[in-house]
């Protein structure tokens, strides 16, 4: 009964009977009057003195503590009644209002950006005009990307050639590995598809379509467990990123020009270092298992700049997932010849 209380002032619930008690938004069953709010009670409400003669309302003059620990025994060994049932209720859900808003859009942003990544992953073209690299390809470690850094004067990891001719596929397949991983097992991207695409559940007060609940320690679910190595892989990463967004201040011409696409490479870098660095593991990687702060300063510091980070965990990481798909969709659109790169310098 207090669940259904707390749901129905908490959210507007449409009326259901439970065993004759009409329960709703509008109808929530009222406070029993405390015994001293009787007409020798006081007129504003709060509790009277009580019945005349009495030191404290509800308890007995005379009354001992040994006396009030006997009586609690006594009802401690009065055997339990009978369980009760669940009430059955037959809708999914009581809401009345558009709770459906949100996982609706959280599932739609996700897939959306799935599928453009696989699209983008599979086309192997148009990911690459100098001196911007699409961040999907990057680091490129096929040889047959290697034309991308052809005539650079530095070294780039698309130079190194891990995987030779034999990978005929797309490059971006053993990149995207790594930002997909450590996001699928991001612990707010967890919240946010079990909501929207798995309705584990949907929102608060709303039925899952589970019959069953195993939680995170059977397979496939026990695989988040490697999100933290997904971590140490992605800033990895995010150091290859840097250095490409360093580069894209090199032109033909010469070094210290930026255009629009310099811009571009430059705030996707920041943005997936913040995201990364407000991560949950990384917080516990900081100040995790310190029994006490004083004795470690610095990491004390560190763990208080990365909290107050992981509050925008969130926002960070929808602001970061988009940007590097619209980053790869200027660097696809210049190579293609539909967009000219504006020059600043």
């Amino acid at each position: 009964m207090a669940g259904v209380v707390t749901l129905a002032r908490t959210c507007r619930l449409a009326p259901i009977t439970l065993t004759g008690l009409n329960v709703g938004s509008d109808a929530l069953p009222r406070q029993r009057p405390h015994p001293g709010n009787t007409a020798a009670g006081r007129s504003d409400g709060r509790p009277g003195p009580g019945p005349a003669g009495s030191a404290r309302p509800g308890r007995r003059r005379g009354t001992s503590h040994a006396g009030s620990h006997a009586m609690t025994a006594v009802t401690a060994e009065r055997p339990a009644g009978p369980a009760k049932a669940r009430a059955a209720i037959a809708p999914r859900t009581l809401r009345l209002d558009k709770w459906w808003k949100e996982p609706a859009i959280t599932a739609t942003i996700l897939i959306s950006f799935v599928v453009y990544a696989t699209w983008a992953a599979f086309k192997n073209a148009d990911y690459f005009v100098r001196p911007y690299l699409s961040p999907f390809y990057s680091p490129c470690l096929a040889s047959i990307c290697g034309h991308a850094r052809a005539g650079a004067t530095t070294v780039h990891p698309p130079m190194v050639g891990l995987f030779g001719p034999w990978w005929a596929i797309s490059p971006a397949i053993i990149v995207l590995i790594i930002p997909l991983g450590f996001r699928f097992t991001c612990y707010y991207y967890r919240k946010a598809y079990y909501r929207s695409i798995w309705q584990s559940p949907s929102a608060c007060a709303v039925r899952e379509p589970h019959k069953g609940y195993k939680g995170e320690s059977k397979f496939p679910l026990i695989i988040q467990n490697v999100h933290r190595w997904f971590f140490y892989l992605g800033l990895l990463l995010n150091g290859i990123l840097t250095w490409d967004a360093v580069e894209a201040f090199h032109f033909p011409r010469g070094w210290g020009h930026a255009g629009f696409g310099t811009l571009m490479l430059v705030v996707n870098a920041i943005l997936l270092w913040t995201y990364s660095l407000s991560c949950h593991s990384c917080r516990h990687i900081i100040g995790g298992r310190l029994k006490h702060f004083s004795r470690h300063p610095l990491r004390f510091k560190l763990w208080g700049v990365v909290s107050k980070m992981n509050t925008k965990h969130m926002q960070l990481a929808w602001v970061s997932l988009i940007f590097v798909a619209l980053t790869d969709l200027y660097v696809r659109l210049v190579a293609s010849g539909w967009v000219t790169d504006p020059r600043f310098f």
